[in-house]
């Protein structure tokens, strides 16, 4: 493992940032030029993970603002464990290197920490359809109305936590679908989707890549039900869908194009989650182009 020193957290933090990266060289410089524009004073750590491109001298081209540590490992679940255990500074924000949240929107996510009881919050999602196969931009259609996906912490690429919530997400099994894990380790009334923040995530531009998407989300799905961190409430049923549909007629053609995605998602996944290989990574490229 490669490091860059520490800095001196007499600096006065506002919170630390853990970003794992793994071969995200066409992402990481748009990702942490957002990140430092507006922010106070972050300590941000770069995990690079098995990375076979250049993403850690990428990254290194904005020290000392940032810290990039490398290990060998392909395993955001690993770098994430090394990006916590080498900050003491909360809260503390999970970001992932392929979206793109500005240092004041991070700001935004801070402040309801201070309120009591408000342990987790995340910006609200902006997801650009730009180039996108129109089965992509169709499911992105309907798949942010759901209510589960309005309200739950995942699907972002950012949360914070405090530093409560940050023991709580630790001490929960390792799981491929992470962001999920986390949102559902807290209630409603302790998890919070602030309104004035937003994160840019890209979808991916291509059937191929949609279905490769789902198939890592339905699998890593079923891997948490199989270890109960996910919570019932969380998962979208046809009465979810049926409701959406009354209320929104103009989605009724879309609808279909998404329960089709999700079938064909769902008998993909079936062979994996069955065998337990929760460690492959369905991993779409076009979202980083």
């Amino acid at each position: 493992m490669s490091t860059t020193p520490a800095p001196d957290h007499g600096q006065g933090f506002v919170a630390s940032v853990v970003i794992p990266a793994h071969n995200e060289e066409r992402g990481i410089a748009r990702n942490l030029a957002a990140l430092l524009d507006g922010a106070g004073p972050l300590d941000i750590i770069v995990v690079c993970n098995g990375c076979t491109d250049t993403t850690a001298e990428v990254a290194r081209g904005f020290e000392p603002a940032v810290r990039v540590l490398e290990i060998t490992e392909a395993s955001k679940s690993a770098a994430t464990r090394l990006g916590n255990a080498s900050s003491d500074v909360f809260p503390r924000v999970h970001l992932d290197a392929d979206v793109a949240l500005s240092g004041a929107d991070l700001g935004r996510l801070l402040e309801p920490l201070a309120r009591p009881g408000v342990l987790a919050t995340a910006p609200q999602r902006v997801i650009p359809r730009d180039g996108c196969h129109p089965v992509v931009r169709w499911y992105y259609d309907v798949w942010e109305q759901l209510p589960q996906v309005r309200n739950g912490l995942f699907g972002r690429g950012a949360f914070a936590l405090s530093r409560e919530a940050q023991d709580r997400v630790s001490s929960l099994p390792t799981v491929m679908s992470d962001d999920l894990a986390a949102s559902d380790a807290f209630r409603d009334s302790e998890r919070l989707v602030v309104e004035t923040a937003t994160v840019m995530v890209w979808p991916p531009r291509t059937i191929g890549d949609l279905m490769r998407r789902r198939i890592r989300v339905v699998t890593g799905n079923a891997q948490a039900s199989q270890v109960g961190v996910r919570r019932a409430d969380s998962a979208t049923g046809l009465s979810t869908l049926w409701g959406l549909a009354r209320r929104r007629p103009a989605l009724v053609p879309r609808i279909g194009v998404f329960l089709a995605v999700t079938v064909v998602a769902r008998l993909r996944a079936r062979r994996a989650a069955r065998a337990g290989d929760f460690t492959t990574w369905q991993r779409d490229e076009s979202s980083r182009a």
